[in-house]
């Protein structure tokens, strides 16, 4: 019994547990979106940012909302030429969930979306999510403009 204490004592040490959070870099690429781009309806926004972590990579979000109320997610100190608050009839949102391939430590997403026709031009965030196997995850978000 003491026996197989120990071992389960063993196995459940903090040594074997991935406690670092992945990462979201420009190291090695040219990132894009960039705080303040200005992007026209019509257009394709192309996402290039790289993705790292020290275990194992687990999936990825793509988020792009409205900040025509001038809210914040602090994760940039660049401050951005705003519009005035409005209070928009038809602001885009758009929210997609990607799956990174098994195993994957180093990753570069590599996606288009398209600016759709009829949405409020203005502020908007960009934000990226990335998760990795254990859980931990990271946040990027900054200020884009759709004209």
């Amino acid at each position: 019994m003491a026996a197989a204490m120990l071992l389960g004592h063993a196995s459940c040490s903090d040594d074997e547990r991935d406690m670092e959070r992945p990462t979201i870099t420009t190291e090695g690429i040219t990132a894009q979106p960039a705080e303040c781009d200005a992007y026209r309806i019509g257009d394709v926004i192309q996402v290039c940012y790289r993705l790292t972590d020290n275990e194992e990579l687990g999936n990825f979000n793509l988020e792009i909302h409205s900040n025509h109320d001038h809210h914040t997610h602090s994760t940039s100190a660049v401050e951005c030429d705003p519009d005035p608050v409005s209070h928009p009839d038809n602001p885009w949102v758009f929210n997609h969930d990607y799956a990174i391939p098994s195993g994957m430590r180093d990753y570069t997403i590599h996606e288009d979306i398209p600016v759709p026709d009829g949405i409020a031009p203005g502020d908007y965030h960009f934000m990226i999510r990335v998760t990795d196997r254990a859980g931990w995850q990271e946040l990027r978000s900054m200020a884009i403009k759709i004209q």
